[in-house]
């Protein structure tokens, strides 16, 4: 079924490839951050420069996520309830930019107390700073793509270039290493990591300006501020049950997502033998995801975003799997080439639930008769924190149960690549099915959709006629 011609279907001609191109640059700098964090902080930097023990490194973003359990849903709010000339999303992106930057650099830094307790709040304390300005750009910068793109196959389009953009901030965060490493004359160190910090603080940092000139707001949405309390929005959205069940489905998966990131490196590490195979194993998968995501827009073309997701999940959780078995006497390239493969299913379950929930804005529209973008999005945006903090706690518990030490050039115990294969491969591949299962009987599809948008025309049409 075609969408509607109605005028809410009718894209605003500022959606151009360059303006496209553009919006992707905030989810690059938001995704380096993340993808730093989850692919080498927590689990490397905490535990061998830092040298906290593997249960409290993965405690450091579980307390940041629990503030971000606040943050998230009531910057939302915020945002849902901001009337300002500029609007009500984009000018944040200019307020948050440089504590965010900040915020990461800091992170980098050498904590200067031997206690490891007071190391530990020393890198929670710069964590949660971060989660804050991060919350401050996340929140409205994905709040906008409902009012940017307004029909079913344009927002899998935005969304496209938003999924680029994150995958190159994948590709930023895999540098972190070589790049530390070559601030340090060849060898990393507690001070090459810390010049890293800086230089990486300024490159996402500074894309916002370009992010803001970018992006724009529906005049039509300003003036619709929601009239529901923050209490009863909360409950309205809880009771949504599309969205609760794309709430369950994104959350298994973004787990998996994280989870296979945090003990990656930790794989090639103990495992395999050979950390230096990570960092072009990721190259790899990157390049394969990037490629990828086009394919699958051509694809959601043609089904239900939902459907795609699925079939997404499936091949990703199948190639997953594949890590219970590589052994560290196989050919190199047996097991780099596992990588470019599994980004293949990735690359669909990546870019499909962030399309997806801005369909479910507008049957919240047509139910409530609010634009509420914002607390939607601040949840969706916690829920993806969430996921990574809930991966690294989880791999730091079982690590450090199973015996993992702290700092350099340590020497792994069996039962801990024992845990390190099996939190790669089964319990990631478990969490993915788990998603494909839930995706299952998706009620908003392209179909339905269609006609809310055509209700929504109407509804809006009848409130024109004096």
């Amino acid at each position: 079924m075609s969408d509607s011609p109605g005028r809410a279907n009718r894209e605003d001609p500022r959606l151009t490839f360059a303006r496209k191109t553009a919006y992707g640059l905030g989810d690059f700098t938001i995704n380096t951050v993340l993808a730093s964090l989850s692919l080498v902080y927590t689990l490397f930097f905490l535990t061998e420069y830092a040298e906290l023990r593997p249960a409290l490194a993965g405690l450091v973003p579980l307390i940041g996520r629990i503030v971000d359990a606040f943050t998230d849903p009531l910057m939302g709010r915020i945002s849902d309830h901001t009337h300002w000339r500029a609007g009500r999303r984009r000018p944040y992106l200019l307020l948050g930019a440089i504590p965010f930057g900040l915020a990461f650099a800091m992170m980098w830094a050498p904590a200067p107390f031997e206690s490891q307790l007071l190391r530990f709040a020393y890198y929670t304390g710069w964590y949660v700073l971060l989660c804050l300005a991060m919350t401050m750009l996340a929140v409205p910068y994905l709040a906008l793509i409902p009012e940017m793109a307004r029909s079913y196959d344009n927002r899998t389009s935005l969304n496209v270039f938003r999924t680029i953009g994150s995958i190159l901030g994948t590709f930023a965060a895999i540098s972190v290493r070589p790049v530390a490493s070559a601030l340090g004359g060849g060898e990393m160190s507690k001070d090459s990591f810390a010049l890293m910090g800086v230089v990486y603080g300024v490159l996402i940092a500074a894309p916002w300006l370009i992010v803001w000139a970018a992006t724009w707001e529906r005049p039509e949405f300003q003036h619709r501020l929601a009239a529901l309390s923050f209490r009863d929005g909360v409950r309205a959205l809880l009771a949504h049950r599309t969205y609760m069940q794309l709430v369950g489905l994104y959350l298994a998966s973004r787990i998996a997502m994280d989870l296979i990131g945090v003990v990656l490196i930790l794989y090639f590490t103990h495992v395999l033998g050979r950390s230096c195979d990570f960092e072009i194993t990721m190259a790899l998968f990157i390049l394969a995801s990037m490629i990828a995501t086009p394919a699958w827009l051509a694809v959601s073309r043609r089904m239900d975003k939902s459907t795609a997701f699925r079939i997404g999940a499936f091949w990703w959780a199948i190639g997953n799997l594949g890590f219970l078995f590589a052994q560290p006497d196989w050919p190199r390239w047996l097991v780099i080439v596992l990588a470019p493969l599994i980004g293949l299913g990735y690359a669909a379950a990546d870019l499909m639930p962030w399309s997806m929930i801005a369909d479910v804005v507008d049957e919240d529209d047509l139910n409530t008769g609010e634009r509420r973008e914002g607390i939607y999005n601040g949840f969706f945006t916690f829920l993806r924190k969430l996921g990574g903090a809930s991966a690294a706690f989880l791999a730091g518990v079982v690590l450090d149960l199973a015996g993992l030490p702290s700092g350099r050039d340590v020497v792994a115990p069996e039962s801990a690549i024992t845990a390190i294969r099996w939190l790669a491969s089964v319990v990631t591949s478990a969490l993915i099915l788990w998603a494909a299962w839930l995706a299952r009987d998706y009620p908003l599809t392209r179909r339905r959709h269609a006609e809310i948008l055509i209700e929504l025309d109407r509804r809006d049409e009848r409130s024109d006629v004096p």
